[in-house]
């Protein structure tokens, strides 16, 4: 991919919504304040709204995407959406989401999200009591039961009963979030679409992969993501603050401008790198109040989750605890693992947002059959199989009746091998130590996603242990999320884990290869998974990133642990640890082998 391919993808990617895009003709000027689209498929008129969000009012600008023909006695259902973190209605991808849908029939309304654009008031991260009661403001719109700040009046959207309005929603990462938040408030969604977006933010910004009480979810502080993370604080706080047009309800204090207060201590105390007790718990329960994890109880629309299999900043797992969750409380969920997400990973023949390929890609088709089933109540339209994934080595999609479970074993040996019994397993014991800068680099840099020189995936001698099994007789397909079962010895850890900081508890980095017959390794989608363990003197588990990855026959699996990588805050201090393998007691590697 050339840089500039990759600067665009990074736009598209983490700036702006990763809502399904069709390229469609640019408005022209039309009548009073509406725009008709050439061919006069639509017109658009720019719309402000005065909105209750929790204890504040906030302007919302959007733009109402109506099609041609669609009046008081041909209504049409509605689809809702806004942008993605940084973005607004108008970037590029967000305004393609109105057109894309008008051109197909629905009554489009896009927005830009509280703090964002030119709507009004601060960044709170998808709280549902403030941003998903902003959206109810819209909707009630679309209802016809209240008007735009203009006088302007919605009587044309197909309604469910009396200020019900039959209304979708679809974006991506922040556009995907605000989703569920806006149905777990307003019962009138009618059907969700978030596109890689995120279960449990303590868990996107602050990862900790064992331990986990409730899907993604830890007991035990993260270890701070901190270049993703300062890109979203750069990103919201590198608006345009001097514009004279933004609403004085943008701006918060000197510390953090566009953020609300709650959210900016929480992006300060994960860049401090420490977690002193209280405000760690303050944190933790500040980012999942925002999160779905706390609120999906409430979420009743059906919902088809993509998440992108190249993504480190929302990955795999997060829309798998969002699945598992709904579909636990009998909500009609489906799943799509495609191949991008904010890490790249664009593919030919995959949902395009820059071609708009809706018709001719598999995504693409499940969400306009989505759509047409909930909104437009054509019942017959199959909605497609309960789990899908992308697959590089087969064209098209893999399918299943749900996600695989584990079901091979592998047991770490003590010379470094990865064997398929215990009994292979040898006697023997291995030392690592983390530096006192970060040794490994695992995940695409923000540099290398924009297009700037980033290193391959790398571990410095000395700072790992890793695993390798013999080359393999056939290939092996794993579609899922790996699990590890540790048990390690790290004596000054021992001796200050207890604290009360959990920055003094000791951190590690897992992750798997594949190893070709030639030597080289491909760290799969570059993905690792940060752990920060409860208590080095008790075994503990490690969740990986889910991946989907044909291992080819003669390749071998590899599996690691590093004590920094450099996306994240590592180890306060030096801490040497210990691996020992018996074949009494050793750790395993579990996978999730389909085929």
């Amino acid at each position: 991919m050339s840089r500039a391919a990759r600067r665009s993808r990074y736009r598209k990617a983490f700036a702006h919504a990763a809502g399904a895009a069709l390229a469609v003709p640019l408005a022209v000027a039309g009548p009073a304040h509406a725009a008709a689209s050439a061919g006069s498929e639509y017109t658009v008129t720019a719309l402000k709204f005065t909105v209750r969000a929790g204890d504040r009012s906030c302007t919302v600008d959007a733009d109402l995407y109506r099609p041609a023909g669609v009046d008081a006695h041909h209504t049409a259902p509605a689809v809702l959406a806004t942008n993605g973190f940084g973005g607004s209605k108008s970037d590029g991808s967000t305004d393609v989401i109105g057109k894309a849908f008008a051109s197909r029939g629905y009554v489009g309304l896009v927005y830009s999200g509280l703090g964002f654009g030119r709507s009004g008031c601060l960044i709170t991260l998808d709280d549902p009591a403030i941003d998903g009661r902003a959206a109810t403001g819209l909707i009630d719109f679309l209802a016809g039961t209240r008007a735009a700040d203009d006088g302007t009046e919605a009587d044309f959207v197909t309604r469910d009963g009396k200020g019900d309005p039959r209304v979708g929603m679809i974006g991506g990462s922040y556009g995907g979030a605000i989703q569920m938040a806006t149905a777990a408030v307003d019962r009138r969604v009618d059907a969700l679409v978030p596109l890689i977006t995120w279960n449990d933010l303590s868990y996107a910004l602050a990862p900790n992969n064992t331990a986990t009480s409730t899907g993604v979810s830890s007991d035990t502080p993260g270890v701070f993501k901190w270049q993703w993370t300062n890109g979203f604080y750069l990103m919201g706080e590198g608006q345009p603050v001097l514009n004279p047009a933004l609403d004085p309800s943008r701006f918060g204090n000197l510390t953090c401008l566009h953020f609300a207060t709650r959210a900016c201590d929480t992006i300060r105390l994960l860049n401090s790198g420490r977690y002193p007790a209280g405000k760690a718990d303050a944190m933790l329960d500040y980012a999942r109040s925002v999160s779905p994890v706390s609120y999906l109880d409430k979420v009743e629309a059906p919902t088809l989750l993509v998440q992108g299999q190249t993504d480190s900043l929302f990955n795999l797992n997060e829309a798998t605890a969002t699945y598992r969750t709904l579909k636990a409380q009998g909500v009609t969920a489906k799943m799509i693992w495609q191949s991008w997400g904010h890490s790249g990973g664009q593919v030919a023949g995959e949902l395009d947002l820059s071609q708009g390929n809706l018709e001719t890609s598999y995504v693409g088709q499940r969400v306009l059959a989505w759509f047409d089933h909930y909104l437009r109540q054509h019942k017959n339209t199959d909605t497609g199989p309960e789990f899908a994934y992308y697959r590089d080595w087969r064209s098209g999609y893999g399918t299943a009746a749900t996600v695989p479970a584990l079901s091979r074993k592998l047991y770490l040996s003590g010379d470094g091998g990865l064997v398929d019994t215990r009994a292979e397993v040898i006697r023997g014991s291995r030392r690592y130590a983390n530096g006192p800068v970060a040794t490994s680099h695992s995940e695409s840099s923000l540099a290398g996603i924009i297009g700037l020189p980033d290193p391959k995936p790398y571990d410095t001698e000395g700072t790992y242990l890793g695993w390798t099994s013999a080359p393999l007789d056939s290939a092996v397909d794993v579609v899922g999320a790996p699990k590890a079962t540790l048990k390690v010895v790290s004596p000054r850890t021992e001796r200050v884990q207890n604290s009360g900081d959990a920055a003094d508890k000791l951190v590690l980095f897992a992750k798997v290869y594949d190893v070709a017959p030639d030597g080289s390794k491909t760290l799969v989608n570059r993905l690792v998974s940060p752990v920060r363990v409860p208590d080095v003197t008790r075994p503990f588990t490690v969740q990986l990133p889910g991946i989907v990855h044909r291992y080819e026959a003669g390749h071998r699996l590899r599996f690691v642990i590093a004590g920094s990588d450099s996306a994240y805050l590592g180890n306060r201090g030096i801490k040497p640890v210990t691996v020992v393998s018996s074949p009494e007691d050793t750790g395993v590697l579990q996978l999730p082998v389909v085929g």
